[in-house]
């Protein structure tokens, strides 16, 4: 038992400066918006919490918290300023890399191309939807984040980071068609806050079968 606690202490410890260091990064990356100091201790501490539930080792745990830090930071941000900057995205994709390596798989190349995979697939799709409808579909942040998922999660994974992030995203937008109407749909929505959401479920749970296996 005391032992279980150690490793839960240290994350309530430290998810105090994350949480305060978070609202203070999300404040001037959303400008004018501020997001509540006490609700991001909160939320960095839920966060740490669910991870200590599932994570089987200290140092899986210690990556698992600097990811979903570093996820609700980002998805903060997107909630209020409807922007991913790159000053977060970038480094995150780093960031997945390097992890890879303390991963069971110690798969950093498949890493790797999974980042390259999705980062061009989300590209080409933003560009695509620019095109054919002369406006912005998928933000660059989107693209980037889409690429640190596939930096943190590998090849495998991506498939169902895509499929819960868009199911996500369609939730959003069915909920604010039946509260505001049909001009709704028509509106930006925070994209990034599905895809980071994904990425934090697939990676404490895996992909999901509830299908079969994708490959």
């Amino acid at each position: 038992m005391a032992s279980h606690s150690i490793p839960l202490l240290v994350v309530l410890l430290g998810s105090l400066p994350a949480g305060w260091a978070g609202a203070l990064f999300a404040r001037k990356l959303a400008e004018d918006n501020r997001p509540s100091a006490f609700m991001m201790v909160g939320a960095c501490v839920a966060l740490g919490v669910w991870a200590e539930l599932i994570m089987p080792s200290v140092p899986l745990l210690g990556i698992s918290c600097v990811l979903g830090w570093a996820l609700l930071l980002l998805a903060t941000v997107d909630a209020l300023a409807l922007r991913l900057p790159d000053i977060l995205t970038l480094p995150l994709i780093a960031a997945g890399l390097a992890a890879s390596w303390w991963l069971p798989d110690h798969d950093f190349a498949g890493h790797a191309v999974a980042a390259v995979i999705a980062l061009l697939a989300f590209y080409m799709i933003a560009a695509v939807y620019q095109r054919t409808r002369h406006q912005e579909g998928l933000g660059l942040g989107d693209v980037k984040l889409a690429g640190a998922a596939g930096a943190w999660l590998g090849w495998q994974a991506l498939p169902y980071v895509v499929l819960l992030a868009c199911a996500l995203g369609l939730v959003w937008v069915g909920v604010a068609v039946m509260r505001r109407g049909r001009d709704a749909a028509r509106e930006r929505i925070p994209f990034g806050i599905a895809l980071c959401f994904a990425i934090w479920i697939v990676w404490l749970y895996g992909p999901p079968e509830l299908f079969g296996p994708i490959f």
